[in-house]
Parts: structure tokens; C-alpha cells; sequence
């Protein structure tokens, strides 16, 4: 099956459908699967009091709350149906996460395939069990979890019916530092838990999501803007259209690459097999009769006579015939 690529357009079309379409057209281009966005009424999910992430202040600044920069970057349910049918007509999967019960029910309207829950959720007890009683596929995040985090979800989902879950690590923190991405937890969280793993991914550059590829990831979630230059508080760590392309065209090259397990030569190398390998043949004239030794023999390019994996059985027969310097052995 092939990894499954989320461009994660979030709110990065700060508030405009002419914006989000454009980005659903850059998202296709790029050749990703799925683009989502985040569907939320502002002030059911932040309180007046709340204050704005340390990334988010450096993006937008200090003068206005949380509260007031998310109504900034709001959709309407309206504008999510058309959105939604645009990607219909665009032939790429609409996917939002819901994050409030009035936005999910109205995207439970959408029929949407899949759910996802972000990292800010994952403890969100209420929320998780109103996402696994759609009893749909779901995907989990994990930034800022630990391990008995991520337990916990996976039982509350379950327990209430859900049986298909992919789970995501990820950090949240925007850009991710190299040192605190810990690909490694991946492998963890397949081992414990025995479902299909992938990695959402906040690094700056597209290598880490390659690489998390390599290492099991059977869903890949990336940031992407139109223009990095954009005001906003998710622009500066996202991947602009040319660079997800690149991050879409690189993993589609290593999935194909991974194969399976066994060990053998591939189609395209067996014709250099003659070619590279080498022979037992003659190191200098040898007449009939006459006894093979480390002397009169020698191993030399190409590939199609005896393999010097016979050195020692050759040593000390007898020549059926004459051979010429560098002319290949025969019994």
C-alpha cells in the first residue's frame, strides 16, 4: 500500500477560500492524496484568557489573544461545503480535523473517509470518544505525548468501538528542532501497539518526513503554504508548492525503493553480473596434462566461467586441454 501524503494546509489560507482553493490546486499538483484543513469556530475551542503560543507570537505578534488571531482564520461551515466539493472536482481527498463537537458534527455531514485528531486532543477525553463513535478510520497525533499519553487514547478509542487507527508521532513545535524529532519513537509505538504508524512533521526541509519513510511511516502529514512570506502564525514552518512536490516525488522514489525483505539480485543487475564478477583463468600458457596451480592460475574479470569460490577444488587437477594467458578455465 502506498504511504498515504497529507498536505496539512491548516489555516494557512489565513481566513480566505480563494486562497484555500488555491492551495487545494497546489496540493494536487504536488501530488499528495489528501489536503486538510482545520475546522473550528474560534471561540469554542480558546478562551479570552488564552495566550498564544511562543511560535505563534514571534509569527503574529503580542497584541491580540489567542482568541483573536484563530477568529482571523476562521471558515465558514458554508465555505467548508464548497471547499469540499472543490476538491471532489479536483480529484484529491478533502480531510479537516474538527475541533470543537459543533464543527466535527458538521463535518461528520461531509462524509469525510477518516478522521484526524491533533496532538491537542489527545487527552481530551469527551472529544475522543465523540471521534470514535463515528466509527470511522482515524488518525492520531501524538506531539507532547508520552507514551502512557498515547495508551490511554488508544484504549478510550478502542473501548468505544474503533478498531482502525494509525498513529502519528510527531513534535509540536513549529519549526522542529532536528534534536527533538526522535524518529526513533516511531518503532516504539509500532512494537506496543501494533498499528500502522506515520510521522507529522515540523522540520523545516522535507528530509525527515523522507527518512521517516524509510523507517516504517505508512502516513506522512506536512505543513504547506503558498508563499512563506505570508502573514500568519504556521507560514514560516511550512514547505512552499515547489518543495512539497519535491517531498511528494522523493517519497514516492523511496517507497518503491524499500522492497521486502529478501535478499537477491534485482532484474536490472543481473545483466552486470559477468560483467563485474570475475573468473578463474589462465595467468599464463598452459598445456594439456599439465597441473592447475596457484601459479599458472589467476582470478580476472569477466564473470561467466568457473567462480574462484572453486579456487581450491581447481588447484591440482589436470589441463583437459591447452589454454591461453587469460583465457577462461574449463574441466
Amino acid at each position: 500500500m502506498s504511504v498515504y501524503i497529507i498536505a496539512e494546509a491548516g489555516v494557512n489560507h489565513n481566513g480566505s477560500l480563494k486562497t484555500a482553493k488555491l492551495m487545494v490546486d497546489s496540493a494536487k499538483e504536488a501530488g499528495a492524496d489528501c489536503i486538510k484543513f482545520q475546522t473550528f469556530v474560534a471561540k469554542k475551542i480558546a478562551s479570552k484568557n488564552a495566550g498564544k503560543a511562543e511560535y505563534q507570537e514571534r509569527q503574529t505578534g503580542t497584541n491580540e489573544s489567542q482568541l483573536d488571531m484563530l477568529s482571523k482564520l476562521e471558515l465558514s461551515f458554508d465555505e467548508f461545503v464548497e471547499l469540499s466539493e472543490y476538491c471532489k472536482l479536483k480529484e484529491i481527498e478533502f480531510l479537516s480535523t474538527g475541533f470543537d463537537f459543533d464543527s466535527i458534527d458538521f463535518l461528520n455531514s461531509l462524509d469525510m473517509k477518516k478522521w484526524k485528531i491533533p496532538s491537542g486532543d489527545i487527552t481530551n477525553l469527551p472529544y475522543l470518544i465523540k471521534i470514535a463513535e463515528l466509527n470511522k478510520p482515524v488518525i492520531l497525533s501524538t506531539g507532547m505525548s508520552t507514551m502512557q499519553d498515547i495508551r490511554d487514547a488508544v484504549q478510550i478509542l478502542e473501548e468505544h468501538g474503533l478498531g482502525d487507527i494509525t498513529v502519528l508521532h510527531c513534535t509540536t513545535e513549529y519549526p522542529t528542532p532536528f534534536e527533538d524529532v526522535n524518529l526513533a519513537a516511531m518503532k516504539t509505538i509500532k512494537e506496543e501497539f501494533g498499528v500502522p504508524i506515520g510521522y507529522s512533521d515540523h522540520t523545516r526541509g522535507i528530509e525527515i518526513p523522507i527518512a521517516a519513510v524509510a523507517m516504517g511511516a505508512t502516513v506522512i502529514e506536512k505543513h504547506f503554504t503558498l508563499d512563506r512570506n505570508m502573514e500568519g502564525p504556521d507560514h514560516k514552518a511550512s514547505l512552499e508548492p515547489d518543495e512539497l512536490k519535491a517531498m511528494v516525488s522523493a517519497i514516492r522514489n523511496v517507497e518503491i525503493s524499500i522492497g521486502n525483505s529478501e535478499k537477491q539480485p534485482a532484474e536490472s543487475e543481473k545483466k552486470n553480473m559477468a560483467v563485474a564478477r570475475k573468473s578463474i583463468v589462465a595467468n599464463c600458457p598452459i598445456k594439456k596434462g599439465e597441473v592447475f596451480t596457484e601459479e599458472n592460475l589467476t582470478v580476472k574479470r569477466p564473470g561467466n566461467g568457473i567462480s574462484p569460490m572453486k579456487w581450491f577444488e581447481m588447484i591440482g587437477q589436470l589441463a583437459k586441454r591447452d589454454f591461453e594467458e587469460d583465457e577462461l578455465i574449463e574441466l
